[in-house]
């Protein structure tokens, strides 16, 4: 190629890699647009629910600070987040029910937001100085410290069971309770979770998970070598709800 013929060449590139420049800040600036749009809009529904939900509470008598704080945490991540509210008292009782108060070892749970089940794990008789209590969300994390200070707190991804925990734990852990939302996350990541749950418990330990789904988050004929059972829909939750406890056999 002559030395005019590459530098027209040159130019034609160069010509080219503007026009791509270009045309990838206009895309920038329309997505940054259309994130600034969800967001307005996002923010509008929450203030739109909180209204409603004070309004309630004046008309009512009552404070629902917990189902404040749990909407707008279920509005800004809701796939991390396991409920749209905070669970009701039956359904935490019920998965209270499955841990023995008088076990020895830590009791983990997974998720558990402002802490409602951590407080029918309390009610029950499970010291609060053996949970330990593995949450994500920075907000609810301080409320459990305020609510719990004698519980171990970890703030972190429940998915990494095994690396935030293993060196943590001074003993097996006698159960784990879980409010997770494991069925938005694939199967291989559920059977990982529970797989490390039960390398991290005595032998016989349950794997406590509650779901809206009338499926098993962890359906049986997908994982081998654990017993399943499950209570009774609870009506009462909002949504109804039901829960699953898994033993390693």
């Amino acid at each position: 190629m002559s030395l005019p013929a590459l530098q027209k060449f040159e130019r034609k590139i160069e010509w080219q890699l503007r026009r791509l420049e270009a045309r990838k800040h206009i895309i920038e600036r329309k997505i940054e647009r259309q994130i600034r749009l969800f967001e307005q809009r996002r923010d509008g529904i929450a203030k739109k629910i909180e209204e409603q939900i004070r309004q309630f509470e004046q008309k009512k008598g009552i404070r629902l600070d917990d189902e404040v704080r749990f909407i707008r945490s279920w509005i800004e991540r809701p796939l991390s987040i396991g409920a749209v509210t905070p669970s009701g008292k039956l359904l935490a009782r019920t998965m209270a029910r499955y841990v023995d108060p008088a076990s020895d070892g830590p009791v983990v749970e997974l998720g558990p937001g402002t802490g409602p089940v951590t407080e029918a794990l309390v009610e029950a008789g499970v010291s609060p100085s053996r949970l330990v209590l593995v949450e994500f969300n920075p907000s609810f994390c301080r409320i459990l410290h305020s609510r719990y200070p004698d519980a171990t707190l970890v703030q972190g991804d429940a998915y990494g069971l095994r690396r935030l925990l293993e060196t943590l734990l001074l003993q097996p852990a006698a159960a784990v309770v879980s409010g997770l939302p494991l069925v938005t996350k694939p199967i291989k990541e559920r059977l990982r979770l529970i797989r490390d749950a039960f390398d991290l418990m005595v032998p016989g330990a349950p794997f406590v998970q509650f779901t809206y789904s009338v499926a098993a988050p962890l359906p049986k004929q997908q994982i081998g070598g654990f017993s399943v059972e499950a209570s009774e829909r609870i009506w009462m939750n909002l949504p109804p709800a039901r829960v699953w406890v898994y033993r390693k056999t």
